[in-house]
């Protein structure tokens, strides 16, 4: 395994929750501080600081200290690229899936006359 698979392998593992996507996607609108993100993802503070600390781990967002507020952003915003492309590729899998359900559909149709 090279660095760069290691390095990705890693990256989508910090993005393996459905908290921390929703805190980028909160965070793709700009920069917001932890109570903001709480209110937006509708979360409490402990589970929302929980995966805050995880993101930052991995240096997927970053911390600033404004007086008593911590203010958090994405390191890159690259990633609102690849959520765009996750979003994407979740389209793609569904009219996928309803064209198969209508073909399905048509069969049993033509089938019963």
């Amino acid at each position: 395994m090279t660095t760069m698979q290691q390095f990705k392998a890693d990256f989508f593992k910090a993005l393996a929750h459905p908290l921390r996507i929703q805190i980028l996607e909160v965070l793709a609108n700009g920069e917001k501080s932890v109570t903001e993100i709480q209110n937006s993802v509708n979360s409490e503070g402990s589970a929302v600081s929980q995966q805050l600390s995880v993101l930052r781990a991995k240096n997927i967002v970053v911390g600033t200290k404004r007086g008593k507020s911590v203010i958090y952003a994405l390191r890159d915003p690259s990633i609102i690229q690849l959520l765009e492309a996750a979003r994407q590729i979740f389209n793609n899998h569904l009219i996928d899936t309803l064209t198969m359900l209508e073909d399905m559909e048509e069969q049993d149709l033509s089938s019963s006359t």
